[in-house]
């Protein structure tokens, strides 16, 4: 119960909240408890002794008794769900920080969907646990001890005899415990499968249609599907074991009861009401114990998603500020690299030995096959990723050295694969700088070659886009992604193959767009159509992660090497009508 217990840590800033909650389910278990009285003194004072005054009494009594139940219950209720809701807020929110604060190592080896499951899937489970399962613990314990404390002011031979029983239940449910936690993580585990499983094909639900293999992926998770319902019949297998097991115990208990109990009555030693009241009691204890052993399981089961969650919130933040690191301030852009080595796996190195260096608005671009390393290179900059060995420095600051938010406010990247949110066109450009006003925006817009799109968009700059942008082209979404580096205004520039995927006629707006945008900036360009780098200031060419070559075009061409091959491969294609 160990992350139990963290868990429940996330209630200290609502402690106050907490205590009223179990004065209220105190109160609301006192109320049950004094039911079983009333029918002692039935028996032994109104029936036996015809104490109509009593008879009076004990009919308020009921009426006041069910009352005060009904307010506390309320009172329970609200005040549990409340707490454990806020918990629940707590750690979605603790848990959507450490996804924002994780290197980008970590979603390179984890789905997308299997990162929703533990926000959705896993924090749904903890909301069981927190809520509903507090709420039976607390009343279920009252009413436990409430009972046990009753029945020894009527009899306490009869409250020991009861009492016996009890390690026995308590070694099943730990017994049962145990595996309940286990198999309740295979189940946490297969709902993160399908939950990946279904981000993974429904957003490559084009390529499923062009192939025709929606039968296919109707197997594939048919097959997932019965792996999870093979988990859940697992769980339900030994939760329904439990149960019975627990029943059972308690039947012998209050079989006992009633033979011995029979007996001290017979033998004057206790009156029948006291009996019948003792006998109540006992059945309100052996019900909670049932109940509980049920509240526990479904802990237990929960409690899987919580050893992910803390999982997860307990993975060390690689890529963080330093002790002391310092605010980068206001860049020129000189960046060099000095002899930096970087591997993604162990042993498989992505980078070897690379040194460059660019001077203020120098526009420098990277050309090679793929795999090669340049996307690397343009990772290590902002730092997505840190270094191996040998350092990277901007302004002779060593990027290590400076905090992440001074470093990557003053970078400013243009991916192949422009992401845009599902929101208007205003509030993505703005996403380059919050505090922009919508002068700004438009000014920035039209920097892009994007403004006169945008303005036969059915509502202008406040028309909804779609999730990914999906309702505007290619060439617009990145034309987007331009005035969004524009309204940034970064010093240092990172076009990472931004017009590759574009076609022809795209391809020169936004590539004009990209020429106003680097004037000014130091600029690392990732190069596929090598007539977008002509002009650039140096060019290295990188295989295999080593720079092998390094020049101008012209110098390049005329070396022969392997920048002179492939600008040969690629417009031979070009005259050929093949690119």
């Amino acid at each position: 119960m160990k992350n139990y217990l963290r868990l429940l840590r996330y209630i200290k800033p609502y402690t106050h909240k907490m205590i009223e909650a179990i004065i209220c389910i105190i109160v609301a278990a006192g109320a049950n408890l004094y039911l079983p009285w009333i029918i002692k003194d039935m028996i032994d004072k109104v029936l036996a002794d015809k104490d109509m005054q009593m008879l009076n009494l004990i009919a308020v009594g009921i009426i006041v008794t069910f009352i005060i139940r009904g307010i506390f219950y309320y009172g329970q209720s609200y005040l549990v769900s409340y707490v454990g809701q806020r918990v629940i807020i707590d750690v979605r929110d603790a848990l959507f920080s450490k996804f924002q604060h994780l290197p980008l190592e970590y979603f390179d080896k984890h789905q997308t969907g299997e990162v929703m499951s533990y926000i959705s899937n896993d924090v749904s489970a903890l909301q069981s646990a927190l809520v509903d399962r507090l709420i039976e613990l607390f009343t279920e314990l009252s009413i436990f001890f409430g009972s046990l404390v009753m029945m020894v002011m009527l009899d306490w031979k009869l409250s020991i005899l009861t009492l016996i029983t009890v390690p026995l239940v308590g070694q099943a449910m730990k017994i049962f415990g145990r595996k309940l936690k286990q198999s309740g993580t295979v189940v946490q585990e297969r709902k993160s499968d399908i939950t990946a499983f279904m981000q993974e094909i429904i957003s490559a639900v084009r390529v499923v249609k062009s192939f025709g293999r929606e039968e296919y992926e109707i197997d594939r998770f048919h097959d997932q599907n019965e792996l999870n319902f093979k988990a859940e019949m697992k769980n339900v297998q030994q939760m329904s074991l439990l149960t019975p097991t627990v029943e059972f115990l308690a039947a012998v208990a209050v079989t006992v009861i009633v033979w011995f109990g029979g007996y001290e009555v017979v033998n004057g030693h206790i009156t029948a009401g006291a009996l019948v009241a003792f006998l109540t009691y006992a059945v309100n204890l052996a019900n909670p114990v049932k109940r509980i052993s049920r509240v526990y399981g479904n802990i237990q089961k929960a409690m899987a998603g919580a050893d992910r969650v803390f999982s997860v919130l307990d993975l060390p933040e690689t890529i963080t500020d330093k002790e002391g690191a310092e605010t980068l301030p206001p860049t020129e852009g000189h960046v060099t690299f000095d002899d930096v080595s970087f591997e993604y796996k162990k042993d498989i190195p992505a980078l070897q030995h690379v040194s460059l260096s660019a001077r203020p608005g120098e526009m420098i671009a990277f050309v090679g096959p793929s795999g090669a390393g340049k996307s690397t290179i343009a990772n290590l900059i902002p730092r997505f990723y840190d270094v191996k060995s040998g350092s990277i420095k901007i302004d002779g600051h060593d990027v290590r050295d400076v905090t992440l938010e001074s470093l990557r406010g003053q970078i400013g990247i243009v991916p192949q694969e422009t992401m845009l949110f599902s929101a208007s066109v205003r509030e993505n450009i703005r996403y380059g700088r919050l505090d922009a006003t919508d002068e700004e925006i438009v000014e920035a817009a039209k920097a892009a070659n994007a403004h006169d799109f945008i303005m036969q968009l059915p509502n202008g700059y406040d028309t909804k886009i779609g999730e990914r942008g999906l309702n505007l082209s290619g060439g617009q979404r990145q034309r987007m992604a331009i005035a969004r580096a524009i309204l940034k205004d970064p010093q240092i520039l990172i076009l990472d193959e931004a017009t590759s995927a574009l076609d022809t006629e795209s391809e020169k707006i936004v590539q004009a767009a990209l020429d106003r945008l680097m004037v000014g900036r130091t600029s690392f360009v990732i190069a596929h159509r090598l007539s977008t780098i002509f002009g650039a200031d140096h060019i290295y060419v990188l295989d295999h992660g080593q720079i092998v070559e390094h020049g101008t075009h012209e110098e390049l061409l005329a070396r022969g090497g392997l920048y002179s091959n492939l600008y040969n491969i690629q417009f031979s294609k070009r005259n050929n009508g093949e690119f």
